[in-house]
């Protein structure tokens, strides 16, 4: 492994962090040379960030550790644009208040990976409407427009695969590029940073701004991506059997996120161990060669050290406890994900592949059928035979029906009224 003169890019590269950068040498000596400010960008597409934006906050996360300053931009004003990379239509527009409280809640999350306070490294909190929604527009373009050519524009993967798909891209968002480019001086020029990191779909963007920012302020800037996340078995990341993996509680519970990563692909241990926890890695070393049925302790320790990162120790353990209750016992976890239905509604009885539906053990009516006809799924841990089986108060056993879909998901259905 190379050996950088600081601790940031040192420990970036140690733990997979470095897909590309503009120029590593430079910024390697640079933040050895004293303490640098470095952000990502979030626009609010939902009111919380998923685990495709974890990679990213880690980033923040470990720059904070090696002493030096996160800042974590809120999309405020681009939102309102919406980025093109790696989407083949677009976005839908939303208004200012729902922006607004999009943006609230997932700051959420922020405040689990980093510490916003006074200090030289305290994270800021920034939203670029504070600064797009006063430009003036032709001042604007007389000012950034000459610095990007619609010929390099074109190039962008962001652009390009959008209209080699033949799907259409609107003038509204060609113009997003522009715009995080001028993010990038503007928090230059306010906050001295000097670093954007990010994925790796937003290399092109983030290089625009580097170019940017040594064209109009003669500020040297540099750009940092890591690469896109995918599982062993070539899966994009950031998807639950029963959806999208959220970082708010209140969308994805601790105990179904202590399970996505308790249920992670043998292969994939190691290298999820480096980026989405603190362990250290002669620690994370030895967890690596765990093999045959010890994987499953590493395993357990990534998805504690995982839900402790996020929720918090207490909510950790409490899922932790749940999942050995309901998997090493054969008992009902304290913890495990929890409906209520009506008396009522039981007593004139509910079709089985509804129910399972229902406690979000199946994304739709059809799949909770294909999972009852694959012999997968479980009622009171007995086999459901029959998909269009229904299921009455006779089911009720001390006040629950307990569900379960294959070896690993479990839900209760509790009684109500």
């Amino acid at each position: 492994m190379a050996q950088y003169k600081s601790d940031l890019i040192q420990t970036l590269t140690a733990r997979g962090f470095l897909h590309q950068c503009t120029d590593l040498a430079a910024l390697d000596a640079k933040a050895a040379s004293g303490p640098i400010t470095a952000y990502v960008g979030y626009d609010a597409t939902a009111d919380s960030l998923h685990i495709g934006n974890l990679v990213s906050v880690m980033m923040l996360h470990w720059l904070q550790r090696t002493g030096h300053r996160p800042i974590t931009l809120m999309g405020g004003g681009t939102t309102k644009i919406g980025d093109p990379s790696g989407r083949d239509e677009t976005r839908v527009l939303v208004d200012d208040a729902t922006i607004r409280a999009r943006m609230a809640s997932q700051q959420t999350a922020f405040r689990r990976f980093l510490n916003y306070d006074s200090s030289a490294t305290g994270a800021v909190l920034v939203n670029n409407a504070d600064w797009l929604d006063d430009l003036q527009y032709i001042p604007f373009l007389r000012t950034v427009g000459p610095h990007f050519t619609i010929n390099r524009m074109l190039t962008m993967d962001s652009v390009k695969l959008r209209l080699e798909r033949e799907q259409p891209l609107t003038f509204l968002e060609f113009n997003y590029m522009i715009l995080q480019g001028y993010d990038f001086v503007e928090l230059n020029k306010r906050f001295g940073c000097t670093l954007q990191l990010g994925g790796s779909d937003q290399w092109g963007n983030i290089v625009q701004g580097v170019e940017l920012g040594r064209r109009i302020a003669n500020a040297e800037l540099f750009g940092f991506t890591c690469p896109l996340i995918t599982t062993s078995s070539g899966a994009k990341m950031g998807k639950s059997v029963s959806g999208a993996v959220w970082l708010n509680g209140d969308k994805f519970s601790p105990y179904d996120y202590y399970q996505f990563w308790r249920n992670a692909e043998d292969g994939d241990v190691g290298r999820f161990l480096n980026l989405f926890t603190d362990l250290p890695l002669d620690e994370i070393a030895r967890l690596e060669k765990l093999e045959g049925a010890e994987i499953n302790d590493a395993k357990k320790v990534l998805a504690l050290e995982a839900t402790t990162l996020l929720h918090g120790a207490e909510a950790a353990t409490d899922a932790a406890e749940t999942a050995r209750k309901t998997f090493e016992q054969g008992g009902v976890g304290d913890d495990l994900p929890t409906i209520d239905i009506p008396t009522a509604e039981l007593k004139a009885g509910i079709a089985v592949w509804n129910l399972f539906q229902r406690a979000g053990l199946a994304e739709s009516n059809g799949e909770a059928r294909r999972l009852i006809r694959g012999g997968g799924a479980k009622m009171n841990d007995e086999r459901c035979a029959d998909e269009n089986a229904t299921v009455t108060l006779d089911a009720v056993k001390d006040g629950i029906i307990k569900l379960g879909a294959g070896k690993k998901r479990h839900a209760i259905i509790k009684v109500a009224g």
